[in-house]
């Protein structure tokens, strides 16, 4: 193979892999990094974060990306953008193709493509998020003190939601598409006792209402009737799923369910040697800036031991 072989390639620019190309980038493996098609990844779309340790004031999530970019650069983390269409971890060095035609060849791979939250996909959903429309709680619950907001799903990540959002909402309504939650019973039976939590069933969202500035309401259509209801409220979060950006690695690496890359214990180990996960390509669970940044660090330390033990 007549190609240049990297040390490290890094392929996805959130939290987590910024985290790895500085830590890669200080080692001095001279990483290269894939940006993707939304460099930066769903921060750049996250007005104000506020439970990012080190900014007590809060920082607009495009502002913590670029910083996160420049602190890379300054260890001579080199950006290529682009997106990666192919990938071939089955031997080593692995070969991955851009969508351009180019292919890179590297040592060990890191992957932190994400996940991305799952949207309705109505033109109004578009126009008011990050100003009333959310798909994470946890992240922009403390905004919605003593309002009225509606959760969108009936699973458990919906029932999460919902019960988080009691600590700040005055009330929460669940809507969900079936006659019934499928949620797990024990998810629904907590969300069912908590008196701030009513629900909506056989219901649809129709429209997000606003005033140009912000949500004022939501228009719900019932399956059963057809009906066309109005309801004021003021935010609105989406909770029908996620989807990890591991398209590309089916069948070559280990993967759950839903698609995310399976990791070995407390590592960022995938199933292929060489190969680290981290990020919400792999994690179901937090999805959380903070936990990313962690496991970016774990899997620049993982690949930088792995290339130690190969030479």
């Amino acid at each position: 193979m007549d190609k240049e072989i990297r040390d490290v390639v890094i392929i996805g620019t959130g939290p987590a892999g910024y985290t790895s190309a500085i830590y890669t980038g200080r080692a001095n493996l001279k990483p290269l990094v894939i940006e993707g098609r939304q460099p930066g990844g769903q921060l750049m779309i996250t007005t104000d974060i506020e439970n990012f340790p080190g900014f007590p004031e809060g920082i607009p999530g495009p502002e913590l990306m670029g910083r996160m970019r420049e602190q890379a650069a300054r260890f001579g983390v080199e950006f290529q953008f682009g997106s990666v269409s192919e990938a071939d971890v089955s031997r080593s060095p692995f070969v991955l193709t851009l969508d351009d035609g180019e292919e890179i060849v590297t040592r060990t791979l890191i992957i932190a493509t994400g996940a991305n939250a799952k949207w309705l996909g109505i033109e109004s959903e578009e126009t008011y998020r990050g100003r009333g429309v959310s798909a994470c709680a946890t992240c922009d619950g403390f905004f919605f003190r003593n309002c009225r907001v509606f959760v969108i799903g009936g699973g458990d990540t919906a029932m999460e939601e919902a019960l988080y959002l009691t600590k700040f909402a005055s009330e929460v309504v669940l809507v969900h598409r079936r006659d019934e939650f499928r949620a797990s019973k024990i998810m629904s039976l907590r969300a069912s006792k908590n008196e701030k939590i009513t629900t909506m069933l056989s219901e649809v969202v129709d429209e997000i209402l606003g005033d140009d500035m912000k949500v004022t309401g939501i228009r719900l259509k019932n399956l059963k009737t057809g009906e066309l209801t109005e309801h004021a409220c003021d935010g609105v979060f989406m909770a029908i799923g996620h989807e990890p950006n591991a398209r590309i690695f089916q069948g070559q690496l280990d993967m759950d369910d839903y698609g995310y890359i399976l990791t070995k214990g407390h590592s960022t180990e995938t199933s292929v040697k060489g190969v680290f996960a981290c990020g919400d390509v792999q994690d179901y669970t937090y999805r959380q800036a903070v936990t990313a940044v962690g496991t970016g660090c774990m899997a620049a330390i993982e690949a930088e031991r792995f290339l130690e033990s190969i030479r």
